[in-house]
């Protein structure tokens, strides 16, 4: 196993929400994000800037995405310790730990290995099993935009659309360029390291619960990530869990934002009176 990785974060500023926080109570326990495969901490300053109303919110880069290092080793106990790591880093002693799609597992990780740092676990459209690999195609316009260092945004896209014919994805996927030093567009992922950890991303999460962990799953009712089998494999490991729906798909998170912060404070409100 490779040892940790110093993880790049984004926390909620001390203006954000200050207004709302003279009406509102505090929430003392931080509110930690994990993004999934090839997102990052920006993906996620809407829902900070909603959240941090009521409580600290941490967005984290996961290893190999955003401005994160990239290393070699994509396993859930190597990105799970990489998350302790962070807490630790930060003096958090228990937190909310969110986590979407891979970073569903990460978070699921984390609280099979160290429940004791979790107040609760939330997850977004995932479930503890593995999946078939499906993500031939990003990888495929991944690698041919780096081959083809285009000038612009507009060039990557059009190199992009030869794998990849759904402009949403492509969108998506755009998050992650930058303007290299050559002044060519890149990309800020670890790709080389993806990919080769990629079998160990569609890998379900090491460990067995049961963990007595208040636990909420969002899913999208459009989505094929969760399903009968693995809402049941959900609550064989966290057998306090509470599961909803949005009409959405995998992206249910930015389909669906308004809902899906509600059904969140909902939730981590729930928690805070238990």
């Amino acid at each position: 196993m490779s040892t940790t990785v110093e993880l790049y974060y984004h926390e909620s500023d001390a203006r954000d929400g200050a207004e709302e926080r003279t009406t509102n109570q505090q929430d003392a326990t931080p509110l930690v994000i994990l993004h999934g495969l090839f997102g990052s901490a920006d993906n996620w300053r809407s829902h900070i800037k909603s959240w941090s109303r009521t409580r600290r919110v941490i967005a984290v880069d996961l290893r190999n995405h955003g401005r994160s290092p990239h290393v070699a080793g994509m396993s859930y106990p190597e990105q799970a310790a990489d998350v302790i790591a962070l807490l630790d880093r930060l003096a958090i002693e228990r937190c909310d730990l969110l986590g979407h799609s891979m970073g569903g597992k990460v978070a699921m990780q984390v609280a099979l290995e160290a429940p004791e740092r979790l107040r609760s676990l939330l997850v977004a459209d995932i479930a503890p099993v593995a999946y078939g690999h499906g993500h031939d195609d990003i990888f495929a316009a991944f690698e041919a935009v780096r081959d083809a260092r285009p000038a612009s945004r507009k060039e990557a896209d059009t190199v992009m659309a030869q794998h990849v014919d759904t402009p949403a994805i492509r969108q998506f996927l755009a998050t992650n360029l930058v303007r290299l030093d050559d002044g060519a567009m890149g990309w800020r992922v670890g790709l080389d390291h993806i990919a080769a950890g990629y079998p160990q991303i569609v890998e379900a999460p090491h460990g067995q619960g049961p963990i007595e962990l208040p636990a909420l799953l969002l899913w999208g009712s459009r989505s094929n990530y969760v399903q009968s089998e693995g809402l049941a494999t959900m609550r064989e490991h966290f057998p306090a869990l509470e599961d909803d729906s949005l009409e959405a798909g995998h992206w249910l998170h930015a389909e669906r934002a308004s809902e899906f912060q509600q059904a969140v404070v909902a939730f981590l409100d729930r928690v805070a009176r238990a």
